[in-house]
């Protein structure tokens, strides 16, 4: 199986910080969808789609381990 190498570049970088905050506003409105349902198959598939999209974000940061926790959630100076 190929190994792809993972696109580094500036404008990689700044279209990463951008799915990663679409990423944490999604996880947000699963949580509170999660919050509001009782159906065990709904939140066993929310919890497998938060798992999945957690560690995309772990996966984000460890490509571009330079930018800063402001970055991340959207602060800039």
């Amino acid at each position: 199986m190929d190994v792809k190498d993972e696109d580094t570049s500036e404008q990689s970088r700044q279209e990463h910080i951008a799915y990663y905050q679409t990423l944490e506003a999604t996880l947000v409105d699963l949580q509170d969808e999660k919050n509001q349902t009782s159906e065990p198959a709904i939140i066993i598939y929310l919890d497998k789609r938060i798992d999945a999209m957690e560690k995309d974000k772990i996966r984000i940061r460890k490509l571009f381990p330079d930018v800063r926790d402001e970055e991340w959630n959207g602060i800039t100076d």
